[in-house]
């Protein structure tokens, strides 16, 4: 804060720090807007002034100049429109996924001074209001969490040529949309190995969602392992990546296969819900029935005894998503490749 002639306070301007650090204003606004072409030591001159008088940058103004918000959306796109009582905004701040991709999300955007700002779209209104929002410039770009095959949502913004990454590999056929996914075929097959190789042979599985890409990816992935072993009779039951829902999976399951040994459930939350439903049918883990989960978050570590399971690294995914939506934002038009990432297993007592 600097005073004024009637010796107030006000805040500091680009002409205090200019003056303090004895450069030009323009010098000054250069370095305050990231130009990567100001003389290290004027720019260093400019940072110590800006220390010294507490200049804080007008982002208001300075966005009418770059034409950018310096913020980016984190959009969760669901099927259909839900109260606001309802679980799943419960489970937006409890399931160990989210809270993992906005971390690996902030490690890249916050050295960048992007913010980021979380946005729901559950039906066709809040859709059409979410594109409009982000066409008159309010984030300039979207990282989309969109878990459903039918979901429009990717194609929108695609048709709005907007930049955005989509946190899993879109439905096929699907819009040429960048996105960052695991090997989830691969990743399940994983778990099919490790069951084998422990001569389980009576196995089942809990599936994810099968609206879903990631939910048929990992079933088909682990059905093909364990054809691969020699073993084709698999009992599966779909689960919806919930705790509460692979409890609900197991009990299904168990109905239809009491005499399994092996057991893959396609996410560790869910796996969390099943291991009491084996328990309480008298089953031991894993002499009884080796159990091998999906994701490696968390929850795997919740489980009694800890999960076997198939690691999926969000974090490191979620950084390569903002990173390839910096890259958008910075050269529009730019056509940025995909990312998969490899799965690894995950070793511990429960199978």
């Amino acid at each position: 804060m600097t005073a004024d002639p009637s010796g107030m306070a006000r805040p500091a301007t680009l002409e205090d720090v200019a003056r303090v650090a004895g450069v030009s204003r323009a010098t000054v606004s250069r370095v305050v807007n990231g130009a990567h072409t100001v003389d290290p030591r004027l720019r260093s001159a400019v940072e110590q002034a800006v220390s010294q008088t507490g200049y804080v940058p007008n982002r208001a103004a300075r966005s009418l100049v770059t034409r950018r918000a310096d913020s980016v959306a984190l959009v969760v796109s669901e099927r259909e429109r839900r109260a606001v009582h309802d679980p799943f905004i419960g489970r937006m701040f409890t399931d160990p996924y989210f809270g993992r991709v906005v971390s690996g999300l902030l490690e890249v955007l916050r050295p960048s001074g992007v913010q980021l700002m979380l946005m729901l779209a559950d039906d066709a209104a809040s859709r059409d209001q979410l594109v409009g929002y982000l066409r008159q410039g309010h984030a300039d770009g979207v990282v989309l969490i969109s878990s459903h095959s039918a979901d429009p949502l990717p194609e929108m913004l695609t048709r709005a040529r907007l930049p955005a990454v989509l946190a899993a590999r879109p439905a096929d056929p699907g819009p040429p949309i960048a996105h960052v996914d695991i090997d989830q075929h691969a990743g399940a097959g994983l778990a099919a190995d490790r069951l084998a190789a422990l001569g389980r042979t009576r196995i089942g599985t809990v599936s994810g969602p099968l609206d879903m890409p990631a939910g048929r990816d990992r079933l088909e992935g682990f059905r093909d392992a364990l054809a691969a072993h020699g073993i084709h009779e698999v009992a599966a039951v779909e689960g919806d990546f919930t705790q509460a829902g692979g409890a609900a999976a197991m009990r299904r399951l168990l109905a239809e296969r009491p005499d399994l040994d092996g057991l893959f459930v396609a996410s560790d939350l869910m796996a969390l819900g099943a291991l009491p439903v084996l328990y309480r049918a008298g089953k031991r883990l894993p002499e009884d029935v080796a159990v091998v989960g999906f994701d490696d978050s968390s929850a795997a570590l919740a489980c009694d005894p800890p999960l076997t399971t198939v690691r999926q690294p969000v974090e490191e995914m979620a950084a390569e998503m903002a990173r390839l939506l910096l890259r958008q934002i910075g050269e529009p038009g730019r056509t940025v490749p995909s990312v998969i990432f490899r799965a690894e297993l995950v070793a511990r007592q429960s199978a």
